[in-house]
C-alpha cells in the first residue's frame, strides 16, 4: 500500500509553534527555540509530508522556513488574509493557535499552494533593507503630518525626530546602492530595468528586492502574484465589474507610481493608457491596466534579458 499523503499546518508564535497533520488529526505544540526548531524538522522528515503552510508572521517564521527547506522539506509561506477567508469560507469563526494550525493543514490539503523557490541569503538582506527602508519612510510622512499640527512645546521634539528619520533614510539608501553594485546579477537587472521609461531607482529596488521571481513566470502568473490581473466577478446572466486584489501590496503601491509616469513619459505605455480613456474607461481602470502591462514588458525582459526599445517586437507583443 502506497503511505498516506499527509499536509501539514504550523501556526507560528513567538514562544510556541503549532503544529496539526492532515487527514490523521495529529496536533502537538513545540517551543520555539532553536532546539524546538531542530526537533520539529526531524519529526517531519520522518513524516514527510507532501507540503507544510505557514502563515507569513512578519518574520518570525523565517528561522523554521530556512531549517524546513535547507532539511528539504517542502514549505509554502502564505498570505495571512487568504488562509481567513478560507476559515471563514468552510465554517471555522474561532480562532487559536491550535485551531489556525488545524486551518492552515486543511487549507494545504484543499488548495495545495505551490512551493516557491526561498530567496537566497543576498536577496533576503536587499528584502530586509528594503522593508526597512518603507518602515523609515512611512515614519517620516507621519511625523511631517503631526508637525503642521503640534503644539509649540512639541515642535522641537518632532522636529528632531524628522531630523533623525531623514538621516536614518539617506544611510538606508546608500546601504542598498552598495548592495546593489555588489551583485553583479543585481547590477545587470537594474540596469536592464531603468532602461524602460517610468522605471526608477525605487521601482526598480523594490520589484528586486520584493519581487524576486520577476523574469521566471509567465505574464498570467506575475500578474495574479503581484495582485494586477483583473477576476472575473460574474453569476448566470449577470456580468459584474473585473476587480484586482490580493498579491503583494508593496510591489503594487510602488507600480502604481511607476505606471503614473509612464503613463505621461514611456511612448508605448503613454499610447495604451490614451486608447483606454478614449474608449471609454474610467482613469484608475486605465492606470490599472498600465501596471500590468508595465509588469508585463518588465517580466519578459528580464525574461529574455533584452534592454528597452519601443519599437522591440518583444515590447510590441506584450503592449497590444
Amino acid at each position: 500500500m502506497e503511505p498516506e499523503a499527509l499536509y501539514v499546518g504550523i501556526d507560528v508564535a513567538k514562544a510556541q509553534l503549532d503544529v496539526a497533520v492532515r487527514p490523521t488529526n495529529d496536533r502537538w505544540a513545540i517551543p520555539h527555540h532553536e532546539a524546538g526548531i531542530r526537533q520539529l524538522v526531524a519529526r517531519l522528515q520522518a513524516l514527510a509530508p507532501i507540503i507544510v503552510v505557514l502563515e507569513a508572521s512578519g518574520g518570525l517564521e523565517l528561522p523554521l522556513v530556512a531549517a524546513l527547506a535547507t532539511a528539504a522539506v517542502p514549505v509554502v509561506v502564505v498570505n495571512p488574509r487568504q488562509v481567513r477567508d478560507f476559515a471563514r469560507a468552510t465554517g471555522q469563526l474561532a480562532k487559536t493557535d491550535a485551531l489556525d494550525a488545524a486551518i492552515l493543514a486543511h487549507f494545504a490539503a484543499a488548495v495545495h499552494p505551490p512551493v516557491r523557490p526561498l530567496r537566497d541569503a543576498e536577496t533576503q538582506a536587499l528584502h530586509a533593507l528594503a522593508t526597512r527602508r518603507h518602515q523609515v519612510l512611512t515614519m517620516l510622512v507621519a511625523e511631517q503630518n503631526r508637525l503642521g499640527t503640534a503644539t509649540a512645546g512639541v515642535r522641537p521634539h518632532i522636529a528632531a525626530h524628522i531630523a533623525w528619520l531623514e538621516q536614518e533614510l539617506a544611510d538606508l539608501d546608500q546601504q542598498l546602492r552598495q548592495t546593489l553594485r555588489q551583485s553583479p546579477v543585481w547590477r545587470a537587472q537594474d540596469a536592464l530595468l531603468r532602461t524602460v521609461p517610468g522605471v526608477g531607482p525605487q521601482l526598480s529596488l523594490t520589484l528586486l528586492a520584493h519581487l524576486p521571481e520577476l523574469g521566471t513566470l509567465d505574464r498570467r502568473q506575475i500578474a495574479a502574484l503581484v495582485g494586477v490581473a483583473p477576476f472575473n466577478r460574474d453569476s448566470g446572466t449577470l456580468r459584474g465589474k473585473r476587480t484586482v486584489w490580493g498579491g503583494r501590496a508593496r510591489v503594487r503601491a510602488t507600480l502604481y507610481m511607476g505606471a503614473l509616469v509612464a503613463s505621461r513619459y514611456n511612448p508605448v505605455i503613454r499610447a495604451f493608457y490614451q486608447r483606454l480613456l478614449a474608449a471609454g474607461k474610467p482613469k484608475k481602470l486605465a492606470l490599472t491596466a498600465c501596471m500590468r502591462k508595465l509588469l508585463v514588458i518588465l517580466n519578459a525582459m528580464l525574461k529574455h534579458g533584452s534592454p528597452w526599445s519601443d519599437r522591440s517586437p518583444l515590447v510590441v507583443s506584450h503592449s497590444a
